[in-house]
């Protein structure tokens, strides 16, 4: 870190966790599994990427990079990486390329902020530099703050061990579901296909690198402009968790969407304690009436901007603002 950056401005993220691909063929193997391209991925960039079942259903999300020639990280919720890992595994078959949970191996921190733009003073979002054993990824803004992970190895002397910090960690799950950026946990695994996630709106997605495991369903969904639901940002005054159902005034039957991912949001002049949520809905449920959590009698669902543009399908509008 730079002299002038304070090291608590850095804070642990246990959630996540890292899964290395080792190998001559590392690159080559995960090219066909995921639906980024793995291959022409840069040592000084970091690309986000899903691994989808054959349906075409995402099991995983990730952000990855290339620390070498042959070797791949991929970070992902800690949640999902014991069954991703294994499913992975199962099709290395002769491909030289070792898979292996190398979450203790590292640490991983969130740094956002000041001292995220001083740390990656120069980057763009999904950049990443490194420099004596500490490789610095520069993400994508979220509510105009810079954010930006400290990844070190812990056998080096670059280990920070930053002590647990439950109110700067809120802060920084904040961020992370402001960001529009889906993360796929536990709860939400084998719900959606890409689209609905904005997957390819963000570059999550890439429809000329070739085959990977639902890549027909998630290029028929692209081409066909079949996708019929999409990820919003809500606010609500209530709790909310991932994979939790949500619900249109007018229809109490069947859920209308779910939440992709949630985190506590601070209340605003003594009003109830509140929390932001990327729920993924149908389009038709954000003309008229209103979206509850849980129940249609639940918590009301306030949308709110967006930072990239959404297409609604609804008068040519975009999901840019509510």
């Amino acid at each position: 870190m730079t002299k002038n950056q304070p090291e608590t401005s850095a804070v642990a993220l246990p959630y996540w966790g890292l899964i290395r691909a080792r190998g001559a063929d590392a690159a080559s193997f995960l090219h066909g599994q995921l639906t980024q391209d793995v291959l022409h991925l840069g040592s000084a960039e970091a690309r986000l990427a899903g691994y989808c079942s054959a349906k075409g259903r995402l099991l995983a999300s990730f952000v990855m990079w290339k620390p070498s020639a042959e070797e791949v990280l991929l970070a992902c919720h800690a949640s999902v990486l014991a069954a991703t890992l294994k499913r992975l595994s199962m099709f290395v078959m002769r491909a030289k390329c070792q898979l292996s949970d190398a979450t203790a191996e590292f640490e991983l921190l969130g740094v956002c902020g000041d001292a995220a733009s001083q740390a990656t003073a120069g980057l763009q979002p999904w950049e990443r530099s490194e420099a004596a054993g500490i490789s610095w990824i520069r993400l994508s803004d979220a509510s105009g703050t810079a954010r930006a992970w400290r990844v070190a190895e812990r056998a080096g002397y670059q280990v920070l061990q930053v002590p647990p910090d439950a109110t700067a960690l809120a802060h920084w799950q904040q961020l992370e579901v402001e960001s529009g950026i889906p993360v796929i946990e536990a709860a939400t695994a084998d719900q959606f296909v890409p689209q609905m996630l904005n997957f390819e709106l963000i570059g999550a997605v890439n429809f000329q690198k070739g085959c990977y495991p639902g890549q027909e369903v998630v290029a028929r969904s692209q081409y066909r402009a079949t996708a019929k639901r999409r990820s919003f940002l809500f606010a609500c005054d209530a709790s909310a968790a991932a994979g939790q159902e949500v619900f249109h005034s007018a229809d109490a039957g069947q859920p209308a969407g779910m939440v992709v991912n949630a985190a506590g949001r601070p209340s605003v002049a003594g009003a109830a304690a509140s929390c932001v949520a990327l729920v993924e809905v149908k389009l038709s449920a954000l003309d008229g009436a209103s979206l509850h959590l849980g129940a249609v009698d639940g918590e009301r669902l306030t949308r709110l901007p967006m930072p990239y543009e959404v297409p609604t399908a609804v008068d040519g509008e975009t999901g840019a603002a509510p």
